[in-house]
């Protein structure tokens, strides 16, 4: 295809999409616009009546702004790739307490119906995003729906110059105003729709104060999840310890005193009190060397990440090759949140993948620290709720990390942890 014919199918491509670009932007001018044909035909008989079309043209827009935005949304991260995030409010629990009443966050309810209506609207109203969505509404047809609508009104005004109907003169001044529209039109083709995109980006995407305001929750939710995480690694280490250490020294101490008492008696039994109690000892040791190990790996602190995930990759019952840009000394905490994690999914590719074989990948880029782990397991992994996955990626959260798993179902797996740093 030669580059006429690459611009032919691009300026059709335009068109096409200007028609729908304008069909997205136009429903609250129509709406508008039937209001006001609705009063005008009944507003001499029943001057009254004016007040359903001024609801009309008032509601209108409310109702129809979510609707318009996604649409929007939707065509441009279609036609262009770039994602605009809604930044809408999420719902939260609605529960049922003990006198029967049912919380939704705001009131308490009757029924479990009339809490969640009565949420819904509540987020609603008090949404930014609301106000957000409404403005674009408004501005939308005026500016993108305008620029967008050029193409097809150009190309309509060139077809009928030139098929012999005369809107602009007769004869000749037609079919020039025909042949003018028709190069308008497919010049502009190719880039008005574009207009959508930027109108969008600049009035739909999310304000800074609806950012901020994101990232204080996001902050809250993940101060609470740090909190829980810590004591629940409290009161593991306290379990561990009183049921492990704790009992082997108190065995120990009672194995040691009953070897005095019988050492003038009968030092053959003392003799061999002692040799258990050094065994036990040996095994208290060893236990607290592990619980140690699960704590902080000693590793880890004094050789840093890469090796102590080689060090790791020795212990798992896997063929682990493991891969690394450097030693990537980072700070105590990213280390340990990412050498955890590492052990996380290898651990996952051993009880549930059924893997023989993995690959570590440890690498600084741009974007910060970028871990990868891949193993030829089963594959099928998911990040539930309540999940190992998911409080490897509360984890990571709280160094503003990230997650992802791609695990189709006969694998492989692979998983990439990302934390930016300096």
């Amino acid at each position: 295809m030669g580059r006429t014919g690459a611009w032919v199918v691009r300026a059709g491509v335009g068109v096409g999409r200007a028609v729908v670009a304008v069909g997205v932007c136009m429903p609250v001018p129509l709406v508008w616009a039937a209001a006001v044909g609705l009063g005008v035909w009944c507003g001499a008989e029943h001057p009254w009546s004016w007040i359903g079309p001024a609801v009309i043209v008032c509601a209108g827009p409310l109702a129809l702004a979510q609707s318009v935005c996604r649409a929007v949304r939707a065509l441009v991260a279609r036609w262009t790739g770039a994602a605009i995030p809604g930044g809408y409010r999420e719902a939260g629990p609605v529960m049922q307490l003990s006198t029967g009443y049912w919380w939704n966050g705001f009131s308490y309810e009757r029924s479990r119906r009339d809490a969640v209506m009565d949420q819904r609207m509540r987020l609603w109203w008090s949404d930014p995003a609301t106000w957000r969505d409404l403005r674009f509404a408004v501005i939308a047809p005026f500016t993108a729906g305008l620029v967008a609508a050029l193409p097809p009104a150009a190309l309509a005004v060139a077809v009928l110059g030139l098929a012999g109907v005369e809107p602009a003169g007769a004869g000749t001044a037609a079919r020039l105003t025909g042949a003018g529209a028709l190069a308008v039109a497919v010049g502009a083709a190719p880039y008005a729709w574009r207009s959508l995109h930027r109108v969008a980006v600049r009035f739909l995407g999310p304000s800074s104060a609806m950012l901020l305001a994101e990232r204080v929750d996001e902050l809250t939710s993940q101060r609470a999840d740090a909190t829980v995480a810590q004591a629940a690694e409290i009161r593991r280490i306290e379990r561990d310890l009183h049921d492990g250490a704790q009992a082997r020294l108190v065995a120990l101490g009672l194995c040691l005193a009953t070897a005095e008492a019988l050492m003038d008696r009968d030092p053959g039994q003392a003799k061999a009190l002692m040799r258990e109690a050094r065994a036990g000892a040996t095994a208290s040791l060893t236990e607290l060397r592990e619980l140690i190990r699960g704590i902080s790996p000693p590793v880890l602190s004094e050789r840093g990440l890469v090796d102590a995930v080689r060090a790791l990759a020795l212990d798992v019952p896997l063929d682990v090759a493991v891969r690394a840009d450097g030693p990537l000394r980072l700070d105590q905490p990213i280390e340990s949140a990412l050498y955890f994690g590492v052990a996380e999914l290898l651990t996952n590719a051993v009880k549930h993948a059924g893997a023989g074989r993995a690959h570590v990948c440890l690498v600084r880029d741009e974007t910060g620290i970028v871990v990868e782990v891949e193993d030829d397991g089963r594959g099928g992994a998911d990040v539930l709720p309540g999940g190992g996955l998911a409080g490897l990626r509360r984890r990571l959260a709280v160094f503003d990390g990230t997650l992802v798993v791609t695990s189709p179902h006969g694998g492989p797996t692979r998983a990439r942890m990302v934390v930016p740093c300096a």
